[in-house]
């Protein structure tokens, strides 16, 4: 009993700041969404009833999908010749993918816009080089905004992807191919599907981080981007319309919620199946 009970303790700290900072704004927030400006659901019929907020809805859904998708296609190369390259190569690669986490979110989206607008490097270069005659529309824009999140994101999914592909024995794929598979078919039945629990990984997690971005959206994209955080600020700071804000805070979060646990099943499932 001595020894639970110090576990108890233990556990305290991490149980009051998990309260103070998650528990009680939450529920704050819950409280303000179905009691203003009078006790009901009518702030979340609003939110899936007019027009605005189910695009709002449909362009978070859309852009954090686009950039996941991204993503996988840009880090799985990445994390595979991380593994199979030799180790200076291996050691360059991973000091590249790191690179981001040592600026800040804010710094690396202004180098974006320096770097994609009319005037900028791209556009520049392309006119210099005679690609073009006229510059093109990089920025304030879904291309912007997307490229501007998979540069930020990407660590999310090589990481995962590289952690499992370093495990995988290379022996299986010898064996396909000696079984009278040709490479490309020995990579779709055998190697890829190996690959599955570290892309799911990447994949939940550039998905929910996406879902709730604003710094990039907001500097990189027009007004046809706008996320959901971004009108959860614009809901507070232009008009102080905290119910509605609260409303869209927890079908952000209820929806982010559902989806980890649909993932977590789905793979559970598949780790059964196997």
């Amino acid at each position: 009993m001595l020894a639970r009970n110090r576990n108890l303790l233990l556990l305290l700290p991490a149980i009051l700041l998990v309260g103070a900072c998650f528990i009680y704004p939450v529920t704050w927030l819950l409280q303000r969404s179905v009691s203003e400006p009078v006790w009901g659901l009518q702030n979340y019929v609003t939110i899936f009833t007019k027009n605005i907020y189910i695009g709002v809805l449909w362009n978070t859904a859309s852009i954090a999908g686009a950039t996941t998708i991204l993503c996988a296609l840009i880090g799985f190369p990445v994390a595979y010749s991380m593994v199979h390259s030799r180790p200076w190569i291996r050691r360059v690669l991973i000091f590249v993918v790191l690179i981001p986490f040592w600026t800040s979110i804010l710094v690396r989206t202004f180098a974006w816009l320096v770097i994609l607008q009319r005037g900028g490097l791209i556009n520049d270069m392309l006119i210099g080089i005679g690609l073009i005659t006229e510059p093109l529309d990089l920025v304030y824009n879904r291309f912007g905004v997307l490229l501007g999140m998979v540069q930020i994101l990407l660590p999310f999914m090589v990481f995962p992807l590289f952690s499992v592909m370093a495990r995988i024995d290379g022996s299986y794929f010898k064996a396909a191919i000696n079984l009278g598979a040709n490479p490309i078919r020995a990579f779709l039945r055998v190697y890829l599907p190996l690959t599955m629990p570290g892309l799911a990984t990447g994949a939940m997690l550039v998905f929910i981080i996406s879902l709730g971005y604003f710094i990039t959206p907001e500097m990189l994209g027009g007004r046809g981007d706008t996320m959901i955080a971004q009108l959860i600020f614009q809901r507070i700071d232009e008009f102080g319309d905290w119910p509605l804000a609260s409303a869209l805070a927890i079908v952000l979060l209820v929806g982010t919620g559902l989806l980890f646990v649909f993932i977590n099943a789905v793979l559970k499932f598949r780790r059964g199946r196997i």
